[in-house]
């Protein structure tokens, strides 16, 4: 039968699995697979796997179980491998790039922040700020305007935009930088511009978390400002 794979930990880990369940429908039991110095987090895959919320749940209740106890390496959900013997020949075969990630990964976790713009205000704040643009939008709105500078208004819109959503950015994680120990920007999604990673030390997170708690209230209502965690460190992994 095909193995689900949760997480890697250290042998050594307490690994408190009594009161949780696996995924699938009934839960399947959660067990570990060791070799060496490591240890993997694994149940039977169910035949119909797919991210219904409940499994999803299940995964991520083992993560965060584990979590409180030292450091994991959690694997995102759906990893499945053939049987115990292919996980075990996967922790021999890579067992020092695992024990790196686990020393690296000690004593921190991972928190997410996504930061959009509220469409309007952008706006507000280019018209406001751009006299180029200010003028092409008043001679659009009294008619006067070609359909050139329609285009031309949009694409400048455009690039104001970017540029200010860039500048904002940056200026965010240069800001959350110092008290995080590694980040990862990921491609940002719907109206989001900054979709970013921090690994966070234990005795960073205050700091860390003033630090945005200070951000979101000087970006006010323009912006949405969404920080989580902490969470497994899968953007480390």
């Amino acid at each position: 039968m095909a193995v689900y794979v949760y997480s890697i930990t250290s042998k050594d880990h307490p690994a408190r699995l009594d009161d949780l369940h696996g995924v699938g429908e009934p839960p399947c039991p959660l067990r570990t697979v060791t070799a060496g110095v490591l240890c993997a987090v694994v149940s039977d895959a169910p035949e119909d796997l797919r991210a219904r919320r409940r499994d999803v749940l299940a995964h991520q209740e083992v993560q965060e179980r584990l979590m409180k106890d030292g450091p994991v390496l959690p694997l995102r959900f759906g990893m499945t491998a053939d049987d115990d013997e292919a996980v075990r020949g996967a922790l021999e075969d890579r067992s020092d790039e695992y024990q790196e990630q686990l020393r690296n990964l000690g004593g921190a976790t991972e928190y997410n922040l996504k930061v959009s713009w509220e469409e309007e205000a952008l706006l507000r704040r280019i018209l406001l700020e751009s006299d180029e643009v200010r003028e092409l939008n008043t001679a659009t709105l009294s008619g006067s305007g070609t359909p050139e500078m329609s285009i031309a208004l949009g694409e400048l819109v455009a690039q104001e935009a970017e540029a200010r959503q860039q500048a904002l950015a940056a200026g965010i994680v240069e800001a959350l930088r110092p008290y995080a120990r590694d980040e990862n920007v990921a491609a940002p999604g719907g109206r989001d511009f900054l979709n970013v990673s921090f690994l966070v030390q234990e005795d960073q997170e205050e700091m860390f978390l003033a630090t945005g708690i200070s951000l979101a209230n000087q970006l006010g209502e323009e912006c949405e400002f969404r920080l989580r965690g902490p969470l497994p460190p899968y953007s480390f992994v």
